[in-house]
């Protein structure tokens, strides 16, 4: 399901590289015909379900949560497209949380650890409740993180170019310049968001810059790390505590050590 929507993501988003290699629609062979291949991924995996999974008693939980979180996916994907056509004064962290709750939170982290739940023949609603909120913090932060590289990533690191100004995405950068802008930069990001223009996006950075959002970024890591992994230790015994705090470690930037 991953290819499936990264695949119409770089489609939509207009993307050019992805993990240092050329987008699938930027081969030239391929083109939109990208377009048919995610359909075709996306059908493919309930062709796998079928075959692999049919004989278990959580095959329909497994449907349902396939059909579930494409369906949220998608809808995350149309609110992004929406969020672009408006000026960057109307963001918010309340829509913001919306958008990623739905883009990101549920398939890279939500589907994953709810299907090997259902695979394991785990049965109790409390269980997936309290796996369901970390995974969506979880799901917060990475979402965070991939803005902040978006912009101020290296591409050696990222494999991928940053567009998210030049494109007006509602982005945690942006969002959080327009809470704590003066009067003066929010008129600059009203003006030079959303416009491929290199002056306005150097404008654009410049701005981030001055309110020192590297930093105030590190700070929201740092906290928002330590709180989800304070929420792992307190969930109950049957919740799958290790792999939640893997899944921390792997998208920490330095390494997180588990104390």
């Amino acid at each position: 399901m991953l290819w499936f929507i990264l695949m119409t993501d770089d489609i939509l988003d207009k993307s050019i590289r992805r993990r240092g290699q050329l987008c699938w629609h930027k081969l030239e062979e391929v083109g939109l015909s990208a377009i048919n291949d995610a359909i075709l991924i996306e059908n493919g995996i309930y062709e796998l379900l079928k075959k692999h999974f049919r004989h278990l008693d959580c095959y329909v939980d497994l449907l349902e949560l396939f059909h579930q979180n494409t369906f949220k996916c998608l809808c995350g994907q149309s609110l992004d497209l929406l969020l672009t056509k408006r000026n960057v004064t109307t963001f918010n962290m309340e829509t913001y949380d919306s958008l990623v709750l739905n883009k990101t939170s549920c398939h890279f982290f939500y589907l994953p650890v709810f299907a090997g739940l259902h695979l394991a023949g785990v049965k109790d609603k409390h269980v997936f409740d309290e796996s369901q909120s970390i995974l969506f913090d979880l799901g917060h932060y990475s979402q965070v993180q991939n803005d902040f590289h978006n912009c101020f990533g290296e591409y050696e690191f990222t494999g991928k170019i940053g567009t998210d100004i030049e494109t007006n995405k509602c982005s945690w950068l942006a969002v959080k310049c327009m809470e704590l802008a003066n009067p003066q930069q929010k008129s600059i990001m009203a003006d030079c968001y959303g416009h491929n223009d290199p002056q306005k996006i150097a404008r654009v950075k410049q701005v981030y810059e001055e309110l020192d959002m590297l930093n105030i970024y590190a700070k929201y890591e740092e906290e928002t790390c330590n709180r989800i992994l304070m929420n792992i230790q307190k969930t109950s015994d049957a919740v799958p505590r290790g792999i939640l705090t893997e899944i921390l470690c792997q998208i920490y930037d330095n390494d997180y050590e588990i104390k």
